[in-house]
């Protein structure tokens, strides 16, 4: 019998086999499953001029061909304050190429593409949808299961309409009880990422549930989707309920009438359409069964939550608001109002009824307020509300609509020392200005109540609260044993064995692994095979040889996207990496390389048990012997469970990568 969680059952509606047919039912898609998808739209931003290339570099010259024109989406949102040629002359070769194609195209300042996604039901609840962007789990705010992914995957959806996925464990989260007056979906996720700052979530999915979810907006629930990113998800899900529903319905009139509407927004809102999704609902569809399995389970009372703030250059820290303030107020030299994260309608009518509430009338003195609309239609809407004209009377600074400061592009930026607060999502050291700047995050309405006060503080009465959530850990992020064996493809070895390599750390780095000096000089591979792992260990490069297999600790291949950080140790003869858990971007750049990438959680605790004072790399004189076809590694004769390799990631393997794959898929076509 299946019995499935909500986001195996949206994964499942979107696998296929490796020409692009549907898999018969009784393939059931489960966590730690490597498949392949066909997701129902594909986004990218500013970097589609990075993703060009690669994709036209799948076809003979001039032979480039979508393998549907309805799949992608292409937003201009980044750096559309950069008025330079060249700038300029990037987003018109973006736009020349979309009109060749026939791709639904938004230009600068139309808006962050991820609320052009939402706002005309292109992330549409019960479906999958990626982007080549870390924020991508907002889609989850509308019960669309959101993740991002790499360029090269991007490219490859442009081709054949499909990439793969490894299906993530998923974590439970029940949300119980209401929020306070005064308090937001912010609170929520920040309440989130400070107090289950662990990496509890690291690389899961994340599924809302419980009675408080529906007493959350869906604008609430979009700005947790959006953040749940920080604190390292995938994937944050929130349940298609009658919220969302009454939600897509009120969106059917400005879907027929806005000027400010895309291809098929209508139709996408339309009373057929929200029919048939309500269906669904109804037949149990977008609904987990009853008994899925999770492999964690946490619990927020939402009733518990206080107006907070995150920082400072950290999201992983909070206080509440109020404590920060009585505790010795901490001034500021700058707020912001932007982003996919909180700078929708409702937020810029929160930040302006903090003034006409408390009667000030203008900003403290020093304190500058950026303000930007997540999209030319909330600031549409926000105009009509009178709060976008509230913020400017008050000495707001408007921006166009896009990401900019926060992603420390354009005007505005933290300059050395200053102190600001931001309603965004990321407040990494340098991220938005100066790196000896700080930076804090809040809601809307505790950043425009700082920026009057010219001091971290928050009107809000809601009471504070020493617990704010309670955390109970089930199960096991993934199975022990595979049910079944591994059927294996024609040419596919069943065997592999190397001396064991053990690189002991946690959350070794991408710049560990390959340092970011090298990252732009482009390096030829026996280069780049000479200066692997230089930064993390300079005795490495004396005691491996080719054939050995690494295996290394949790999160191997933090940090950036470089992708050289998992070719450099292809061109040194290391058939494949071991560890107990990957970065999500590490093991996508790995595979999509022909670079394996297998979790094995209980080797790598054995082996911490058995070298407990290893150096940073030890070389056994014992081998690491691998079965693919029973997803197993035997070590110091002991039998440790892999991660399966499916067949569609033994067709990347064999392919040499996802480039090669795509190419072998054209030309039998």
């Amino acid at each position: 019998m299946r019995c499935q969680n909500l986001v195996e059952k949206i994964v499942q509606r979107h696998v296929v086999d490796g020409v692009g047919k549907k898999l018969p039912e009784t393939e059931v898609t489960k966590s730690g499953k490597f498949v392949s998808i066909k997701p129902h739209r594909v986004m990218t931003h500013d970097n589609t001029a990075a993703v060009m290339p690669k994709f036209e570099g799948l076809f003979a010259k001039g032979d480039a061909k979508f393998h549907s024109s309805e799949q992608p989406f292409f937003g201009i949102d980044h750096d559309v304050q950069n008025k330079t040629e060249k700038n300029l002359a990037k987003y018109k070769s973006i736009k020349d190429f979309a009109s060749k194609h026939g791709i639904t195209f938004s230009g600068a300042g139309e808006g962050i593409a991820h609320q052009i996604m939402v706002e005309n039901g292109y992330a549409f609840p019960g479906t999958m949808v990626v982007a080549s962007d870390s924020h991508s789990n907002m889609y989850g705010g509308v019960g669309c299961l959101g993740t991002p992914v790499v360029r090269t995957d991007a490219a490859a959806i442009w081709a054949t309409g499909q990439t793969w996925w490894t299906v993530p464990p998923v974590t439970k989260v029940n949300l119980i009880g209401s929020l306070q007056e005064g308090c937001t979906g912010k609170d929520v996720i920040i309440t989130l990422c400070s107090e289950i700052g662990n990496d509890e979530v690291l690389n899961h999915a994340v599924e809302f549930s419980g009675p408080g979810v529906k007493t959350l907006s869906v604008d609430e629930r979009l700005t947790v989707a959006n953040m749940t990113t920080e604190w390292g998800a995938l994937v944050g899900l929130f349940p298609v309920d009658d919220v969302l529903i009454d939600w897509m319905r009120n969106r059917q009139s400005w879907a027929s009438s806005s000027k400010f509407t895309f291809p098929n927004a209508s139709l996408n809102f339309s009373d057929e359409t929200i029919s048939q999704l309500e269906a669904d609902l109804k037949a149990g569809l977008l609904s987990p069964d009853e008994g899925a399995s999770y492999s964690r389970e946490h619990t927020l009372d939402l009733s518990k939550v206080t107006p907070s703030v995150s920082g400072p250059n950290s999201v992983k820290i909070s206080t509440p608001a109020k404590k920060l303030f009585d505790e010795g107020p901490i001034k500021i030299n700058k707020a912001y109002i932007v982003s996919c994260t909180n700078s929708r309608a409702s937020d810029l009518a929160a930040a302006a009824k903090v003034f006409t509430s408390s009667g000030v009338k203008k900003l403290a003195p020093g304190v500058e307020l950026y303000i930007a609309p997540a999209s030319a239609s909330v600031q549409q809407e926000a105009e009509a509300a009178g709060s976008w004209q509230t913020l400017l009377d008050v000495g707001a600074i408007p921006l166009p609509a896009g990401c900019g400061p926060c992603v420390g592009l354009g005007v505005g930026l933290l300059e050395d020392g200053e102190v600001g607060i931001s309603a965004t999502n990321r407040n990494f050291k340098g991220r938005m200005g100066h790196p000896n700047a700080k930076c804090y995050l809040a809601s809307p309405a505790v950043v425009a109540a700082s920026a009057a006060a010219g001091v971290i503080t928050s009107q809000s009465p809601a009471a504070l609260t020493d617990s704010q959530s309670s955390a109970v850990v089930i199960g096991s992020p993934l199975p022990e044993t595979p049910k079944e064996p591994v059927s294996l493809l024609p040419g596919f070895q069943e065997t592999l064995s190397g001396a064991l390599v053990y690189c002991k750390e946690d959350n070794l780095n991408t710049d560990g692994i390959y340092a970011g000096a090298h990252t732009y000089s482009d390096l030829a591979p026996e280069q780049m095979a000479k200066v692997c792992m230089e930064n993390y260990d300079p005795q490495f490069q004396e005691m491996v040889t080719a054939g050995d297999i690494i295996v290394g600790g949790y999160n191997f291949g933090c940090g950036s996207s470089r992708e050289q950080a998992a070719t450099c140790l292809k061109f040194r003869g290391i058939p494949l990496v071991i560890a107990g858990s990957f970065s999500e971007t590490y093991k996508r750049n790995a595979f999509n390389n022909g670079f394996a990438a297998l979790e094995s959680p209980s080797l790598v605790d054995y082996l911490r048990s058995l070298f407990p004072d290893a150096p940073l790399t030890l070389k056994s004189d014992k081998q690491l012997e691998l079965n693919f076809r029973k997803s197993e590694a035997s070590f110091d004769g002991k039998t440790f469970p892999v991660a399966p390799l499916g067949p569609f990631a033994q067709e990347i393997c064999l392919a040499g990568g996802l480039e090669g794959w795509v190419k072998q898929r054209l030309s039998a076509a």
